[in-house]
């Protein structure tokens, strides 16, 4: 084991330029959810440069990459990783900026493709060495709903021949480069948006009692609300409700006829979700009704809450240890933000590891979807051996 070890980091090192040069590459020409034409023909071009058969046009530009020994093998295991970039004008000034104005890699998915494509390289040169089949999933819309996972899923990626784990990375602008994370469990929380439309009466600001105030009725709305985090979920459950968004189109002396609300709720639990949906539904009603407006409400219903596979993710802890350190391996805690690798998570044992990426000397401090997010790129030879020990160390 300890020969192998060696063999994987010096491999790692071997495709670490060519691996910076293809997330430079894509981080220079980012396409939008479900748009990702040209990166993944990039993709398709590296796969079939390293001699790796695929599959393409799973949700129009999702790729699925086989690798497989000479011999047989009774388990497969799948790798993911997400193409698309945000709506985010990049502000960094680095010779590989985006070329796309308004378009950025600001979530770290260029950086997720060029590790699992160097890990590749690796693991097919080295394949006749596996004792599983490796299924590489580079996934289309993971910024946007319904979900490139969900979509892929539902086609058929996931293929005839069963899978029994699948792993994915995600770059941790919290955590320093050179280490991963990971959480066993319940990690990441189910995003669903809210959006509210409160209607009233709208006239002079001078005479409230001629006119139906809308924002009043929204500003007690958004408080009145927290009860339903506060004092209907129950409090082992996490739970968020925030509203970011009040648009009401008046003026100093002008109630508008209306105003529009969006928010999020985000929660670990299903069946709270659906209950939850329920009472901010009638409780906004409601409140809205006995002030003489009117609200409607729309509960857009995103990504569900991901899980990590207890088991799995211990294993994958001891696997990655052998290779980096176990002082390199973090526990995490709980996360309220959102991941579409949730659907996987459903289908079959999963983990979702966090890749740091953080240099303070550097001045590499930003988080994701932030205009002058980067990354140290000595963090994605941390990431392709992180891939690797799930692959060879069995």
């Amino acid at each position: 084991m300890e020969n192998q070890i060696e063999i994987l980091k010096k491999a790692a090192q071997g495709v670490f330029n060519e691996v910076v040069a293809i997330r430079r590459h894509i981080h220079q020409n980012p396409e939008l959810s479900f748009e990702e034409f040209e990166t993944s023909a990039f993709v398709q071009g590296k796969l079939k440069e390293f001699g790796i058969t695929y599959t393409t046009g799973w949700v129009k530009t999702g790729i699925v990459a086989t690798i497989q020994p000479d011999h047989s093998v009774d388990k497969w295991i799948a790798l993911r990783a997400d193409m698309d970039a945000l709506p985010i004008q990049e502000e960094n000034e680095v010779p590989y900026k985006s070329n796309n104005p308004g378009v950025m890699h600001a979530c770290g998915h260029d950086v997720h493709t060029a590790m699992l494509l160097g890990a590749a390289k690796i693991i097919q040169e080295n394949r006749n060495d596996l004792n599983v089949g490796v299924r590489l999933i580079f996934q289309p819309g993971e910024e946007k709903l319904p979900g490139g996972a969900r979509l892929m899923i539902d086609e058929g990626a996931l293929g005839d021949t069963p899978i029994s784990e699948i792993f994915a990375l995600h770059v941790f602008s919290d955590l320093e480069a050179g280490k991963i994370g990971m959480r066993p469990g319940m990690y990441m929380a189910s995003c669903d948006e809210v959006r509210m439309t409160i209607k009233g009466k709208g006239g002079h600001g001078a005479m409230p009692h001629k006119n139906i105030d809308p924002v009043l009725i929204s500003a007690h709305t958004i408080v009145s609300l927290q009860q339903i985090v506060s004092r209907n979920c129950p409090p082992e459950i996490p739970c968020v409700l925030s509203f970011g968004r009040i648009e009401g189109l008046g003026a100093t002396n002008v109630i508008p006829n209306e105003v529009r609300l969006e928010g999020t709720f985000r929660t670990m639990n299903e069946d709270w979700r659906k209950k939850a949906h329920q009472l901010i539904t009638s409780h906004a009603s409601q409140l809205a009704e006995s002030i003489g407006g009117k609200t409607e409400v729309e509960i857009e219903v995103g990504y569900p809450y991901l899980e990590n596979n207890i088991e799995l993710t211990q294993t994958a802890k001891e696997r990655a240890a052998q290779i980096l350190g176990e002082n390199h391996i973090v526990d995490l805690p709980l996360r309220m933000t959102g991941e579409d690798f949730a659907y996987f998570s459903q289908e079959l044992p999963a983990t979702f590891i966090r890749v740091g990426v953080r240099n303070e000397a550097a001045g590499i401090i930003h988080g994701v979807h932030n205009s002058h997010f980067n990354i140290d790129e000595n963090a994605m030879k941390t990431g392709i051996l992180t891939l690797l020990s799930q692959v060879f160390i069995r």
